[in-house]
């Protein structure tokens, strides 16, 4: 009986994730991406392949007319200056009085009392999810100094993903986000329910920006099915997920499997994704 509930529940997630994807493609949401400058080519080239459009405006001059014509905005904190928080943080007010839905990277939040005293002042903005690895979910779920210092190596995780269960699901209820956790498993809660998307390969961690492509993934997602952040969250992490197993079936190495990557997600079927998706609760 407990193998037949498993099997339908993948079934039903595997019907989700293509109806979103689906849904992605033939809409192609405007996505907004205040990004880091590493992570730009991969995140537009993701976004790209799976069919939405990507624009990477960054510039707080531009943000008041931008903006509000925007079906997403993503927010990357990875190169954060003072020069760009202003654009960041003028960008998410406009999302929040807007109803337009917003993610938040808050890459090596624990890096310094700047890094993170941005991320929490995002936060108080009301981002749609949050997306980060087990360090900096836990780093910014618990601000004591401690937490802060220890938590992360750069922008590496120094956890494992099911490590920040527990945190993850406090950041959702104190923020109202739906917090995802990248690892060997994406976890994803609303604060009460707990999914495990189980998609994906080691070597993705070989190449940068891919975390902070995936973020702009979900903003993707989330921008066509805004009543269910998170089951647009989970789609979007099991469809990246997936597309790099595909795409390390070619791949020789981290340079090979990027290309494999985007190949694989530009490519990617009804049929494949609905055998191989692997999304569980937790």
């Amino acid at each position: 009986m407990e193998d037949n509930n498993i099997n339908t529940e993948k079934l039903q997630w595997g019907k989700t994730v293509w109806k979103l994807f689906s849904q992605v493609r033939l809409q192609s949401p405007l996505i907004q991406c205040i990004t880091n400058f590493v992570s730009m080519d991969l995140m537009a080239n993701t976004l790209l392949s799976a069919g939405a459009s990507p624009a990477m405006v960054h510039s707080i001059e531009e943000i008041p007319d931008f903006t509000p014509r925007v079906s997403a905005l993503c927010i990357n904190v990875g190169t954060l200056s003072p020069s760009s928080l202003p654009a960041m943080i003028t960008a998410a007010k406009i999302c929040s009085q807007l109803n337009i839905p917003w993610v938040l990277d808050p890459v090596a939040v624990s890096a310094s009392s700047f890094r993170f005293d941005a991320c929490v002042q995002l936060v108080c903005l009301k981002p749609t999810v949050i997306r980060g690895n087990a360090s900096e979910i836990i780093a910014l779920a618990y601000s004591s100094s401690s937490s802060r210092s220890s938590a992360t190596k750069g922008a590496d995780s120094t956890h494992d993903s099911m490590d920040a269960i527990e945190a993850a699901k406090f950041l959702a209820q104190a923020s109202g986000a739906i917090v995802a956790v990248s690892g060997a498993t994406d976890i994803v809660t609303d604060g009460k329910r707990v999914v495990g998307a189980h998609n994906g390969v080691a070597l993705l961690q070989k190449i940068t920006a891919t975390g902070c492509s995936v973020t702009a993934l979900i903003a993707a997602f989330v921008a066509v099915d805004k009543s269910n952040a998170l089951d647009a969250a989970v789609s979007a992490l099991a469809v990246f997920g997936l597309a790099g197993e595909l795409g390390m079936k070619m791949a020789k190495g981290p340079a090979s499997l990027r290309m494999h990557l985007i190949d694989a997600l530009y490519g990617l079927d009804e049929a494949t994704l609905q055998s191989h998706v692997n999304i569980t609760s937790l």
